[in-house]
């Protein structure tokens, strides 16, 4: 009895999914929309495996869609990120604590800016 007790258990543990839990497919769990065909909508979506995004989108000035909203996701460490955004007339807009950001200019780099504004304001300029 015991036997068949632990080949069943054995059995089990191996047809348990097998390796990282990340490649389990995911299943949406909400998933709302609505659109009212003048360019005008919404759509919020989730899944299983903890995505999120929600958009809102308005007709634009020059033909194109506005849109606005964020998404989420979980890196491989567990850190939960999220990008809010804003894509328009004036391009895709993201921001998250999560984005890349350049290195700011040094002082000098910043000195020498000052002056270039300085002498164009007075009119300065320079032979190539």
């Amino acid at each position: 009895m015991k036997l068949v007790l632990l080949a069943s258990l054995v059995s089990l543990a191996l047809a348990l999914p097998q390796g990282d839990p990340r490649d389990v497919q995911a299943v949406t769990v909400n998933d709302v929309r609505s659109d009212d065909g003048n360019g005008n909508f919404k759509h919020e979506f989730e899944t299983s495996n903890r995505l999120y995004s929600q958009n809102t989108g308005t007709p634009g000035s020059a033909g194109q869609s506005n849109m606005q909203g964020s998404f989420r996701f979980t890196l491989p460490d567990g850190t939960i990120t999220e990008v809010s955004f804003i894509a328009d007339e004036n391009g895709y807009q993201p921001q998250s604590d999560h984005l890349p950001t350049p290195h700011p200019l040094p002082a000098h780099a910043i000195e020498q800016i000052r002056i270039a504004q300085d002498q164009r304001a007075r009119g300065i300029t320079f032979d190539k």
